[in-house]
C-alpha cells in the first residue's frame, strides 16, 4: 500500500472510532456528593454511559448542598448553567417559584416519551416535590429522613442494654456513658434545625410553621415559640452544660463524631449509614428517633431531607431526551433497591422497597429499614415536611440561635422568640418576591 494510501486508511479508521464519542450528547450533572455516597452516584453515572451510546452523563462535585445551589443559580445568570442540578430539600420552595429557570420533570418526560408516574413514588416523597396544582417539579433522587444510631459495644459497658426510645432516656443513658468512661460523649447530632425542629415537629405531630408548614401558601411562618420546643431545647442547653451532649455543628459534622467512636449517641440522616458502616470499629445499631411521651399522638412520622434533581432551563431537545433517558434508567427498580441498600437513602419507588423486602436484605441488616417505617405512615397536615421559602437563610437563623443558647448567652424561650422573629422578616420577603 502506498504511503498516502496507507494514511488515508488510517485516518479513516480513527474517524470511524471518534464518531460515536462525537455523536455523544454530554450532560452535566451537578451534585454535592462526597465520600462512600460520591463513589456511588459517580458509579451511577458510569452504569449509565456503559448501557447506551448516546449520552454522557459527567457528574461534577460542587461542594455542599448551599455552595452547589448558589453556583448553579449563578451559573444560570451567566448562561452556562448545568443540565441537572441536585439540590437539597430546603431549597424546594425556592426553585419551585424560578419557574423561568427550571423545567418540570413530569414535562420532561412527557416531551420525550419516557413512562413516568409520580404514583410510583413513595407518596411522602413525590408529594413533596410536587406543586399544589399536582404537578411534579423535581426527579426524587437521594431522600433520607432522620434516625437514632447508637454505639452498641460503648453502652453496653455503661450498663445500658437497650436503645433508647424517649429522650429522657437518651439523657439517662448518656450520664451513665460519662461516668464509666464508655466514650468521650454521650450525644451528639448532624443538621440540627432538621432534627430537633423540622423533624421533632412532624414526630410530635406538632406545626413548625403555619399555613400546613408552607405546603398551603407563602403566607407561612414559624410555629416553633411553643412550650413543647421550649423544653426541648432547654434540655439540649442543660445536657450540654452537663456534656451529656456535644454540639457538632450546623451540617454533618456529628457523623464523624459517632463512627470515630467519640461520641456514643447520634442523630442524623439515615444516609449516614454507608459513612458509618465503612469508618466505624465498632458494632452499632439504629433505632427510631427519640420523642417525648407525654405529647399526645407522638410519635406521628419523621419527614424527608436529601434532594431531588432539577432540571435546568435553555438546553437542546436531544439533551432533554437525554435527561428523560437517565432519570428512566434511575427509576429501574433493582437499581433503587440497590442504592437504597448501599446508602441508608430510602427505597424512592414502592416497587424497590418490595424489592428489597423480598431479597431478605432488611433481616440481614438490622434496623436499615427503620427509615422506612418511620415514613410509612398516613401523614397529618403537620406532619407532611416542611417547604419554606429562603429556608436555606432560615436554617442559618435556627442554627445561629441555637449556638446562642448552647454558649449560655440566652436561654431556650428567648433562642426561640429570634428564631421566629428572623426567620418571618425572610418569610415576609419571599412572600413578596415569589411567584407561586
Amino acid at each position: 500500500m502506498k504511503p498516502i494510501a496507507r494514511l488515508s486508511a488510517v485516518c479513516l479508521a480513527l474517524m470511524a472510532v471518534s464518531a460515536p464519542a462525537l455523536a455523544q450528547t454530554e450532560i452535566q450533572w451537578w451534585h454535592s456528593m462526597s465520600g462512600a455516597l460520591g463513589d456511588r452516584l459517580n458509579g451511577l453515572a458510569e452504569r449509565f454511559n456503559k448501557s447506551q451510546t448516546d449520552y454522557k452523563v459527567v457528574p461534577v462535585f460542587k461542594g455542599s448542598y448551599p455552595e452547589s445551589m448558589a453556583a448553579s443559580i449563578a451559573a444560570y445568570r451567566a448562561g452556562n448553567a448545568p443540565h441537572i442540578v441536585q439540590v437539597f430539600e430546603v431549597g424546594t420552595a425556592t426553585m419551585m417559584s424560578a419557574k423561568g429557570a427550571v423545567v418540570p420533570v413530569e414535562k420532561i418526560m412527557k416531551d420525550a416519551g419516557e413512562k413516568f408516574s409520580s404514583a410510583s413514588y413513595v407518596p411522602a416523597v413525590a408529594g413533596y416535590y410536587t406543586t399544589r396544582q399536582g404537578q411534579m417539579m423535581s426527579f426524587p433522587f437521594n431522600s433520607s429522613t432522620s434516625v437514632f444510631y447508637y454505639n452498641k459495644d460503648a453502652l453496653a459497658a455503661a450498663g445500658v442494654n437497650k436503645a433508647p426510645e424517649t429522650w429522657p432516656e437518651v439523657a439517662a443513658a448518656a450520664a451513665k456513658v460519662k461516668a464509666a468512661g464508655a466514650a468521650k460523649c454521650g450525644y451528639t447530632t448532624s443538621w440540627p434545625s432538621w432534627v430537633h425542629l423540622e423533624n421533632f415537629s412532624a414526630w410530635h405531630n406538632v406545626l413548625f410553621a403555619t399555613e400546613n408548614n408552607g405546603f398551603g401558601s407563602l403566607k407561612a411562618r414559624l410555629a416553633i415559640d411553643t412550650p413543647l420546643h421550649e423544653k426541648h431545647l432547654a434540655n439540649l442547653a442543660d445536657w450540654s452544660r452537663k456534656g451529656y451532649f456535644s454540639y457538632a455543628g450546623r451540617t454533618s459534622e456529628g457523623d464523624a463524631k459517632f463512627f470515630s467512636g467519640e461520641c456514643a449517641m447520634f442523630t442524623g440522616s439515615s444516609a449516614a449509614y454507608a459513612n458509618i458502616k465503612r469508618n466505624a470499629k465498632f458494632n452499632f445499631a439504629i433505632a427510631k428517633l427519640p420523642y417525648y411521651t407525654d405529647v399526645a399522638g407522638a410519635p406521628q412520622n419523621s419527614i424527608i431531607g436529601g434532594a431531588s434533581l432539577w432540571v435546568m432551563a435553555g438546553k437542546k431537545p436531544a439533551e432533554y431526551k437525554g435527561i428523560a433517558k437517565f432519570f428512566t434508567f434511575l427509576s429501574e427498580p433493582v437499581l433503587q433497591a440497590e442504592w437504597h441498600q448501599q446508602t441508608g437513602y430510602l427505597p424512592l419507588t414502592i416497587a424497590s422497597y418490595e424489592l428489597t423486602k423480598k431479597s431478605g436484605f432488611y433481616e440481614k441488616n438490622p434496623g436499615t429499614d427503620v427509615s422506612v417505617q418511620q415514613m410509612i405512615v398516613k401523614t397529618t397536615d403537620k406532619s407532611r415536611g416542611v417547604r419554606l421559602g429562603n429556608f436555606v437563610q432560615i436554617r442559618d437563623v435556627v442554627h445561629e440561635e441555637m449556638e446562642g443558647l448552647f454558649a449560655g448567652k440566652q436561654d431556650a424561650k428567648q433562642a426561640l422568640a429570634k428564631m421566629t422573629s428572623r426567620s418571618d422578616e425572610l418569610l415576609t420577603r419571599f412572600e413578596r418576591t415569589a411567584r407561586e
